[in-house]
């Protein structure tokens, strides 16, 4: 048994869970999601409880079992409190800017970068600290990841954008090495 698929995901107040035949519609304060049903599964809705449970045991169902019940229980997470990625913009003459629903980049190139924000997706900039919030946790970490490819951190002098949370692994240049 999936010890993540057989732990029921908890609703809590104020949010409203649908299952339907297709899909698993979750409306809370901050919004509404939905997550596609596996026909392998079977979903209960029981006093606060929506649990996930095997129809065979096979190996399909197994690797579904998992994967289901967290991205329900990512949907009900970001419906309640949202999700957040830091990103952290460091270098000489390194700028970050957010524009309405455009963040512009000044990261190095000749031009600056603007990068569209979907709808959903909010930033906010404090000093060189970026920070991408919604509801919808993939979509959060689609578009760090996106911002983050623009310039990714360089190992010798740590110029770029990086994850706060990311520690960029440093080199020794070409004179470290001589004595």
């Amino acid at each position: 048994m999936s010890r993540i698929g057989r732990l029921p995901v908890a609703v809590p107040n104020g949010v409203e869970v649908k299952i339907g035949t297709d899909v698993v519609e979750v409306k809370g304060p901050k919004g509404s999601l939905s997550t596609p049903v596996c026909s392998l599964l079977k979903y209960e809705q029981a006093d606060g409880h929506v649990t996930l449970s095997r129809i065979e045991d096979n190996r399909q169902t197994r690797s579904q079992h998992g994967l289901r019940r967290t991205l329900l229980a990512n949907c009900i997470e970001g419906v309640t409190k949202g999700f957040s990625k830091g990103l952290e913009v460091i270098g000489v003459g390194y700028r970050v800017a957010v524009k309405g629903n455009i963040i512009e980049l000044s990261v190095g190139y000749s031009h600056p970068v603007l990068v569209e924000l979907p709808d959903g997706i909010k930033a906010a900039v404090e000093g060189q600290v970026l920070t991408i919030t919604g509801i919808d946790k993939e979509l959060v970490g689609e578009m760090a990841a996106k911002i983050r490819r623009i310039r990714k951190p360089e190992p010798y002098k740590g110029k770029g954008i990086k994850y706060v949370t990311e520690t960029v692994r440093r080199k020794v240049g070409k004179s470290g090495g001589k004595k």
